[in-house]
Formats: structure tokens, C-alpha cells, sequence
């Protein structure tokens, strides 16, 4: 019997540009009517489907391991790019826009993705493996540069405030690029057994290797794309309803940062439900260390080149937060092993970050 040649061009080829083309309309009419912003929401859901789609058709080519790196550093490229453009608009937030989206990716990725992810995968198989060498690798970059770039901040002295000098801020750059060069080199070379799926784990979730990779890869950047531009369109509405439910400003980093995050959660939730958890912790973890990595370089370069102020370190009730997060964190992941327990802890420390931040 003959097989059948794999199509190259499918649906999903389609819906990507159509989505950019979506959002140009989007941006030159206003979604200021309610019908508007509906259609937004439609459309940013469809994107983050076909971007997902797209990311699992990479990652049946090219591994699971390599495919969450390249969705993590997709999200994290157009996300800086999201950051650098909301700092151009001068606002009172401006300054400590790049610190609490970084902050809310974080503390998303490490209970939140990856607690929800624990949790699935725990009532659906009782009990998960995965390898502790690379998850644990994984969560002490991510920790280190949590530290380094919003934390540190707190207690140096050669500036007034919670900020770095120009000399630190340089460090800073250096280091984490640095240190996230030798987990991608860890990940893709050294040491990639140790960010595979664990042994008996089902294989795949039925996504198809593409005839044509390059196509797939610029599909995704397309629809991420898209999810990012609609989620700068919604700022506005989504601010709105901050401010008309009293809570801080400072949440709206938090709802953006979900929707920035929001294929790689649908695409760690898939892996987790295929018992593929190893690729959930890699899309969680390694996408929260690709967004303080890339993040801080540049949002530094551009404040430095501009002569803008850039605020990084946390307040205080944050720093117990990132803290008791890689401490729940080291005790959860230390064992190679997962129950749903261990995800609801990580979800109850999501729900007390939400909680603090909408009524402080």
C-alpha cells in the first residue's frame, strides 16, 4: 500500500496570516465598540489554537525538548518587543512595565502553568516521573535570575531606589545571557537526556512532523504575533475593567502577561494530559527563564541608549512571594516525581499572588 504524501499546506497556514490581517483591521478601525473587542477575544483565541498547532508540528520534527525552546523563545521575543513599545508611550507605569511583566511571568509559569500541568497530570495518571536533573537545573537559572534582575535591585546603593546603575545594568545583561546560552547548550547538547520525556511516557500527542518546517516556524511567529498585537489592543478595555473594579494598576501587567502566556499554556496542558510532563516543566520553566534573559538585555540597552528610568526591584511582599515560590518549588520537583498535591500547592500560591496583587 502506497502512503500518502503529508500535505504541506493545511487550514492552520491560512488562519496565521489572516490573523495579522485581522489585527491591521483591528488597529485602523478601533475596537473601542463592544463588537470590536469581542471579535478581538475571538480572534486572539483562534491564534493562540493555530500557534499551539504550530508548535506541536516543530516539535514532532525536531524533538519535544527543542520544540518547547523554540516556542519559549518565539513568545519571549515578541514579548520584549511588547514591553519596549509600552515604555515608548511615557506613561507614570512606564518605568516599572518590563520589572512586573517579568515578575507575572514568572510566578504564571511556576505555579501557575506548571502547577495547573502537576495537577492534570496527577489526577489523570495518579502519579508522574520526569527528570529531576533537568528540572532542577531549570528552576535554579530561573531562580538565579529572578534574584539577579528583580531582587538584588532592593539592596545596592550606588543609585537611589530599587534600580541598577548603568555598570550593573550591563552586568546584569551579561550574566543572564550568559547563563541562558549554558542551559540552552545544556538542553540541546551536553545534557538533552535530561529535558526528554521520562521513560514510559506516551509519545507525542498525534501532531504530524510538517512536509515543510520553515513553513510551520513562520506560521508560528505569525500567530504569536497576533496574540501579542491583540493583547496590546485589549490593554485598554482590560485596563478599563481594573480600574473599574478598584484594584491596582499594576494587575494589568498580570492579565497581559496571561495573555502573552496563554499558548504556551495550552500547549503545556496538552503535553501534560498525553503524560508528557517533562515537556510541560520545559515549556514553564525554560519560557520564564527565556523572558527574564532576553527581557532585561534589552529593555537595559533601550533605557540606557534613551535615558530612561528602569525600576527592577521588587516590593517586598513580591520578594516573600518569588521566595517561598523556589522554596515550594525546590521541595516539589526535588523527587523526579509528581501527585496532584504537589500541583495544588503550586495552584494555591498562584491564587494567593492574584489575590495580594488585585487587593493589596
Amino acid at each position: 500500500m502506497v502512503e500518502r504524501p503529508r500535505r504541506s499546506f493545511t487550514a492552520s497556514h491560512v488562519v496565521s496570516p489572516l490573523s495579522l490581517v485581522a489585527l491591521a483591521l483591528t488597529v485602523a478601525v478601533g475596537a473601542s465598540s463592544l463588537a470590536w473587542t469581542l471579535l478581538a477575544v475571538a480572534i486572539l483565541g483562534l491564534s493562540v489554537v493555530t500557534a499551539v498547532h504550530h508548535a506541536e508540528a516543530i516539535a514532532a520534527k525536531v524533538g519535544p525538548s527543542l520544540g518547547a525552546i523554540v516556542l519559549a523563545l518565539a513568545v519571549t521575543v515578541i514579548e520584549v518587543g511588547l514591553i519596549v513599545s509600552m515604555m515608548t508611550n511615557d506613561t507614570a507605569d512606564s518605568a516599572v512595565v518590563a520589572r512586573d511583566t517579568v515578575f507575572a511571568a514568572v510566578i504564571v509559569v511556576t505555579n501557575g502553568i506548571l502547577g495547573v500541568c502537576m495537577l492534570i497530570s496527577g489526577l489523570r495518571y495518579r502519579e508522574v516521573e520526569f527528570h529531576a536533573a533537568g528540572t532542577n537545573a531549570l528552576l535554579a537559572a530561573l531562580a538565579v535570575l529572578s534574584g539577579l534582575t528583580l531582587v538584588l535591585p532592593n539592596y545596592t546603593t550606588s543609585t537611589a531606589g530599587p534600580t541598577y546603575s548603568t555598570f550593573q545594568l550591563a552586568f546584569a545583561s551579561v550574566a543572564s545571557l550568559a547563563l541562558y546560552g549554558c542551559l540552552l547548550f545544556a538542553q540541546t547538547k551536553t545534557h538533552k537526556d535530561y529535558f526528554e520525556p521520562a521513560e514510559g511516557a506516551a509519545g507525542g500527542h498525534g501532531a504530524q512532523a510538517p512536509a515543510r518546517p520553515w513553513l510551520s516556524l513562520l506560521c508560528l511567529l505569525m500567530s504569536l504575533g497576533a496574540v501579542i498585537g491583540f493583547a496590546k489592543t485589549l490593554s485598554p478595555a482590560i485596563e478599563a475593567g481594573i480600574v473599574a473594579i478598584g484594584a491596582p494598576r499594576a494587575t494589568v501587567g498580570i492579565v497581559i502577561a496571561l495573555l502573552v502566556l496563554a499558548p504556551e499554556t495550552l500547549a503545556a496542558v496538552t503535553a501534560a494530559r498525553g503524560n508528557q510532563l517533562q515537556t510541560s516543566v520545559n515549556l514553564a520553566l525554560g519560557s520564564g527563564a527565556a523572558s527574564i534573559a532576553l527581557t532585561i538585555p534589552v529593555v537595559s540597552g533601550f533605557v540606557i541608549l534613551t535615558g530612561r528610568q528602569l525600576v527592577l526591584g521588587l516590593e517586598p511582599k513580591n520578594v516573600a512571594i518569588l521566595a517561598l515560590t523556589f522554596l515550594t518549588g525546590s521541595l516539589t520537583l526535588g523527587r523526579g516525581t509528581s501527585t496532584a498535591l504537589q500541583g495544588m500547592i503550586h495552584v494555591v500560591l498562584l491564587c494567593a499572588f492574584l489575590a495580594l496583587s488585585f487587593v493589596p
